[in-house]
């Protein structure tokens, strides 16, 4: 099987480390399933490929800064590369992906292909997450996706075929704008991604409101506004729920850990709070929690 497991390995930027495929077909093939479990969930992050997302079963949620998509069974999303995005299912989805870098239909960034169509593209402001409504586009993803699974005869030629159909979509979708204001990454992204960076290396620390916003060089008012406008939760209720999720992993990690000392780990003073706060967000105690999961 040409699929890869799913999981993200990510630097303190929330850029994603995972290698898609290889070097020789850049490339690679996912399913997952997500629950409305936050810890079911895929976390902010970003990647220099392209991504292609079907919901083989249920609902998702995906979310960009500022904005959000609903992703319903069936439906078939194209996003762009560099663009920060968080996932959840609503309540449970199945998902199939393929992740690829846009050399691999170009041939690199001397050709036509790229100068005139690609780089265009990937620049153009308006395409963050496009949801093309096309049967056509759908046959080409699953005939892609069950030639890399299958690693059917020339399988390389057949993916590489379908995802071309796919982009070309996108091209003439975006083409008409494609001059009108290159892309980037917006104030408050620019702004996420350092605070997101603070919270994820320093959450085990005693961090304050104050703390987070230093990180952007910001007042504190003025990050929770960033934060509400670009992710819809708070600096500090963000951190909670990345400390508890951290504490869910490491209950199951390190079965010999007492409770307080996964406590005391991910950034919590008092035993008693951490479980009260735990049994909020997982509806369980952290002992029953590692129980059921070991």
């Amino acid at each position: 099987m040409a699929l890869q497991k799913c999981g993200l390995n990510i630097t303190r930027g929330q850029k994603e480390l995972q290698p898609h495929g290889t070097v020789d077909f850049p490339c690679a093939g996912y399913t997952s399933c997500h629950t409305d479990n936050p810890n079911d969930a895929v976390l902010w992050h970003w990647h220099e490929e392209i991504e292609i997302i079907f919901i083989q079963k249920g609902t998702m949620k995906l979310q960009i800064p500022s904005r959000e998509y609903i992703l319903e069974e069936e439906s078939l999303t194209v996003l762009n590369s560099n663009m920060l995005h968080y996932a959840i299912g609503q309540p449970f989805c199945e998902l199939r992906s393929l992740v690829f870098s846009p050399f691999l239909i170009t041939g690199g960034s001397s050709t036509v292909f790229y100068k005139k169509y690609i780089y265009p593209l990937l620049t153009c402001a308006d395409f963050t997450v496009y949801q093309p409504n096309s049967s056509e586009l759908t046959t080409a993803f699953q005939t892609a996706y069950s030639a890399l699974a299958d690693e059917t005869f020339a399988y390389e030629f057949t993916v590489r075929e379908s995802l071309c159909q796919i982009m070309v979509s996108c091209i003439q979708k975006f083409a008409p704008v494609f001059h009108i204001a290159e892309t980037k990454k917006d104030t408050d992204t620019i702004r996420i991604e350092k605070m997101l960076e603070y919270i994820y290396i320093h959450f085990f620390e005693p961090i304050t409101l104050k703390d987070i916003a230093q990180s952007a060089d910001l007042s504190e008012r003025e990050c929770l506004r960033c934060f509400h406008r670009a992710i819809g939760d708070t600096p500090v209720q963000h951190l909670m729920k990345y400390r508890l999720m951290q504490s869910a992993s490491m209950l199951q990690s390190s079965p010999n850990a007492s409770i307080a000392e996964v406590a005391a780990a991910c950034g919590f003073d008092q035993p008693s709070y951490y479980s009260k706060q735990f049994k909020r967000f997982y509806q369980c105690t952290p002992k029953d929690y590692r129980s059921q999961n070991i």
